[in-house]
């Protein structure tokens, strides 16, 4: 087969990480990269083509795929004069700043019969799949609350993402992962209503904490916060911290950790309620939050599951070739900005919103 051919616009972090992941990658040559920041294109690998604009890029007939890797606020136009000129487009998540944006978008590829999809490689993080893999199972039962967290200690972000006009703010930048992921958990579950608290708490323009809770008609709530200001002395995983928690009513399951740690835990014994009588705890006259006699608690080991962001752009390789479906689809990336538009009236009204 042959190989897919793609070009890069964007060598700031993330173009960097493709460069790395792509270099050598079975299946894709990779031809060079661009940059409105001719800095950027400083320490591309000898051999690759560095780009005088992003149109000289998007026109070089050695390049079939363009990957938009800039900005959240120029993806729109990229994607749409790559499909122009006959290009197959893979773009950054998060893919549009607004429904409209991505449906224009959409039209511009079908229009011009070329391939589109989104990177949203933390769809294979292990802890998300490690979570998922519980979830599956079914072996919490019936499941009730599903929460996934991320705190930081720093507070600001850094480059673009400090800046309104350049679609910065944690909400586009980890918060369309968060939300993706919970979505993709529990495929076919509707959201019923979608409340949130988003906050400015040491930035000056964009969002740096939200909060967003989730009710679907599977009688799941879902929760995701993110922090980049939440401090605990007890930070590991250079100084964050992530966080999965799934409770059923046959056992919970913590997931701690990109790497991850965790565990199932349930009750050898679940206690009958107790009518008018009393038990006496060193907590007090409490069953529920009284210490657990020895035994009650026991523990099992998490699924193992193997993934990588490899393989994002192994399935991306055999699903250019027509042998297996696209991981991300465009219908479920359009989803995660509705949701995100529902945050964002939430976080500006302080009021619930119905959602599907």
């Amino acid at each position: 087969m042959e190989d897919i051919r793609i070009g890069v616009i964007g060598h700031g972090f993330m173009g960097h990480e493709h460069e790395k992941m792509l270099l050598d990658f079975p299946g894709i040559t990779l031809v060079g990269f661009s940059d409105i920041d001719p800095t950027q294109l400083e320490d591309v690998a000898p051999g690759l083509k560095r780009y005088k604009s992003n149109e000289e890029l998007i026109n070089d007939p050695d390049v079939n795929v363009v990957m938009v890797v800039c900005n959240n606020t120029a993806h729109h136009d990229l994607v749409i004069q790559a499909a122009q000129a006959g290009k197959d487009v893979i773009c950054e998540k998060p893919v549009a700043m607004s429904v409209q944006e991505l449906d224009e978008m959409v039209e511009a590829c079908e229009k011009a019969g070329v391939k589109f999809t989104v990177h949203h490689q933390r769809r294979l993080d292990p802890d998300f799949r490690t979570a998922k893999a519980v979830y599956d199972s079914g072996t919490l039962g019936d499941i009730y609350t599903i929460k996934s967290s991320i705190y930081g200690f720093n507070g600001n972000m850094h480059d673009w993402h400090v800046y309104i006009k350049e679609g910065g703010g944690m909400l586009y930048d980890w918060g369309v992962h968060l939300l993706d992921q919970v979505l993709w958990m529990m495929p076919g579950a509707k959201i019923k209503s979608v409340f949130a608290d988003i906050r400015n708490v040491i930035n000056f323009e964009v969002d740096d904490y939200f909060k967003v809770l989730m009710r679907f008609d599977n009688n799941i709530t879902a929760e995701v916060e993110l922090g980049t200001y939440y401090l605990t002395d007890k930070m590991h995983d250079k100084w964050f911290e992530r966080h999965w928690f799934l409770g059923g009513n046959k056992g919970s399951a913590y997931v701690d950790g990109f790497g991850p740690e965790g565990k199932i835990v349930r009750t050898s014994q679940l206690l009958q309620n107790a009518g008018h009588g009393r038990t006496m705890t060193s907590a007090g006259p409490t069953r529920s939050f009284g210490p657990p006699p020895e035994g009650r608690i026991i523990t099992e080991p998490l699924p193992e599951v193997n993934t990588t962001h490899r393989q994002y752009f192994e399935n991306y390789v055999r699903a250019w070739h027509g042998e297996e479906d696209f991981l991300v689809k465009i219908p479920e990336t359009r989803r995660v900005l509705r949701l995100m538009d529902a945050v964002r009236e939430s976080g500006r009204t302080g009021k619930s919103i119905d959602f599907e």
